[in-house]
């Protein structure tokens, strides 16, 4: 049986009598009246596929029945005309917040109608828009919506959104997802890029923005303290990028907040930072925590926002350091004696350095541009030394006092606190060389009378000197400390050597207990040498000793520093009692502690006659006074030139 021929059908009988009745005619009544769009079904698959099936055969009918040039541009015209006389009619009726309502109505209209005319003729984007380089039917019909609609109202429509956001920022609560679907209007006529977004809403929006502020920050300036601009300052950027997580397109939070940094914080610094009565300053000066981690969370927005504070913060910590210096000047100038003793001194510049290092590191975040700035003030203030001491001499003596047996009475962990805040102190010394000869001078003195109360925390200190200057920097006083460390092991080895049994070593240990220490020359501090007329029983001490050392040793030579030796010896009166001395710093003590004040000629005419048996230089003499000086066992009679005074 022969297969029926199939019917042509015409443009016009296809269009007329299909496609617009039964397709296009109840699209657009459907948009216009309305509709539920998560429940409403538009057409049902029968009378899709019927208007499907029509478009089909319409676009492959042989030519000249071939109807696809004609349906594309049908589809075109057809959403133009929507567009032009039924859309932009009514946008045009509605103003302001009503007009958005009504673009995003007509906006989501318009995705369904090009959504089912791209299903209807979907036959034209297989083959003939492929063929033919056309573009899509979606893209055609978003082209329409932009041309017609978009172009016609976007001008309209930003002022409007530009209206709505200013509410908010005024306090006004909004329709926020009715201004984020304005905004994916913008993002879509893009297509496919946020050119149009960024051209016709963002720019408008920062320029928008910047008036706001501008206005805003000149209010905060004229009415409030800095810490209160600050909060507000603060709250609108968090509003601000809370409103682009809300509504606006990710990309615009960095442009947009640099126009709030540039209008409410760079335009208006110098002012905040100095303003008076709440500036910086006054901040600083009343421990403003809080204020004060705002303030630098808010100017390290800025790219170079920072180095106004850093100046004023540099300033303000120089001025409370060189209060220091002067009251310690003017209590020298008061009459109070200039010594290196003075532990209320640099305690107050160990806390003044607490303080603001815990600002720098708790407020501003530990940041580089703000510790520069602390550590530049002290080096300021650190490095004024007034009285005949330098700071440096200072602040060993204070260590000495805390690393000394009958100093400061401190605990390990206290002493380690001290030590490592003096440290911190020291790394701002321009000299720092200066302190490691006094250090070195006084650890000796510490080491060689006995007087050190922790060896572990001798060495602690040594070590954070060491990891602040390097190895070089603390190898003698290591090497003094190794020289201490290995003494026991040189004792031992005498005592063994004395009772080997040979006469020529023999010490008669019932009238002298004799011990000695061996120094490296090279490690500890030089000690003019002199010489001295020793008791014979000492003598014939240090005679075996250098015997024994010259057995045991090679390449070394044994030289004798009386000046550090101690000699304790016992008395019998009618009971016994023991003195401890030195071997040279005990008539000049004697003679003081009878006579209580005396001229130096005496002193010295009274030392010649008690220590006539070993004839001292007057020259040792003198430098012993001075010695016990500095020890604070005399002083200097204010009163009297020439004159000493007993004080221990």
């Amino acid at each position: 049986m022969a297969r029926e021929a199939q019917k042509i059908i015409s443009l016009e009988d296809g269009w007329c009598n299909n496609i617009k009745p039964n397709a296009i005619n109840v699209l657009e009544d459907h948009l216009n009246r309305g509709f539920d769009k998560r429940t409403s079904q538009l057409f049902t698959p029968k009378d899709f596929m019927s208007t499907y099936t029509t478009c089909y055969d319409m676009c492959t009918q042989r030519s000249p029945y071939n109807w696809s040039e004609q349906l594309y541009d049908r589809h075109g015209e057809t959403i133009s005309q929507y567009l032009s006389g039924t859309v932009v009619n009514a946008l045009r009726e509605q103003h302001g917040e009503f007009l958005l309502k009504e673009l995003v109505r007509r906006w989501s209209n318009h995705k369904i109608m090009n959504q089912w005319m791209q299903k209807f003729f979907q036959y034209l984007d297989r083959y003939y828009v492929k063929h033919h380089s056309l573009p899509s039917l979606k893209e055609a019909g978003l082209k329409h919506f932009k041309t017609l609609v978009y172009d016609v109202v976007k001008s309209t429509v930003v002022n409007a959104m530009l209206d709505v956001i200013n509410k908010e920022r005024e306090g006004t609560i909004i329709d926020r997802p009715l201004i984020g679907s304005c905004v994916e209007l913008f993002e879509s006529m893009g297509m496919g890029t946020l050119d149009s977004y960024v051209a016709d809403l963002e720019e408008a929006l920062l320029a928008n923005t910047k008036d706001h502020y501008a206005r805003k920050s000149q209010e905060w300036i004229e009415t409030d303290s800095t810490p209160d601009y600050m909060i507000k300052a603060e709250n609108a950027l968090e509003a601000e990028k809370l409103r682009v997580a809300n509504y606006l397109n990710p990309s615009t939070e960095a442009k947009l907040l640099r126009v709030c940094d540039d209008e409410m914080l760079e335009k208006r610094e110098k002012i905040l930072l100095e303003k008076e009565g709440s500036g910086c300053k006054v901040l600083l000066a009343n421990d403003k925590s809080d204020d004060l981690s705002r303030m630098y969370r808010l100017f390290n927005r800025l790219p170079k926002g920072l180095e106004p504070m850093a100046e004023i913060i540099k300033d303000h910590i120089t001025e409370m350091g060189n209060e220091i210096i002067k009251r310690r000047e003017a209590k020298i100038e008061g009459g109070e004696k200039d010594t290196n003793q003075d532990p209320n001194f640099v305690k107050e510049l160990l806390a003044l350095h607490d303080k603001y290092m815990a600002v720098v590191n708790d407020q501003f975040a530990g940041n580089s541009l703000l510790q520069k700035a602390l550590k530049e003030a002290f080096v300021d203030f650190v490095n004024r030394d007034v009285g005949k001491f330098k700071n440096a001499d200072l602040m060993c003596s204070f260590c000495d006092r805390i690393l000394k047996t009958g100093g400061e009475k401190l605990g390990d962990a206290e002493v380690e606190e001290y030590l490592a805040k003096v440290v911190q102190l020291f790394s701002y010394l321009t000299d720092k060389d200066l302190f490691a000869e006094i250090y070195r001078n006084q650890l000796a003195r510490r080491l060689l009378n006995s007087r050190s109360a922790s060896d572990d925390m001798e060495r602690l200190m040594i070590g954070k000197l060491k990891l602040k200057c390097g190895s070089q920097f603390t190898s003698k006083m290591e090497g003094m400390m190794n020289d201490l460390a290995i003494g026991g092991d040189h004792e031992a080895a005498f005592s063994a050597y004395l009772k080997d049994g040979q006469e020529t070593r023999k010490i008669d240990v019932a009238k002298i207990d004799f011990n000695v220490q061996v120094l490296t020359t090279g490690y500890w501090p030089a000690y003019k040498p002199m010489e001295v007329t020793l008791p014979s029983t000492m003598k014939k001490c240090t005679e075996v000793f250098k015997k024994y050392y010259a057995e045991t040793t090679s390449k070394r030579r044994l030289g004798w520093s009386h000046t550090l030796g101690n000699v304790t010896i016992r008395a019998k009166y009618q009971k016994s009692y023991d003195l401890q001395v030195t071997t040279l710093q005990a008539a000049i003590v004697r003679i003081m502690k009878a006579r209580k004040t005396i001229g130096h000629p005496q002193l010295v005419a009274e030392v010649l006659s008690q220590l006539s048996f070993f004839r001292p230089n007057p020259k040792v003499i003198k430098a012993r006074i001075h010695g016990l000086i500095e020890r604070e066992y005399l002083e200097r009679d204010a009163s009297q030139a020439n004159h000493y005074n007993y004080l221990a």
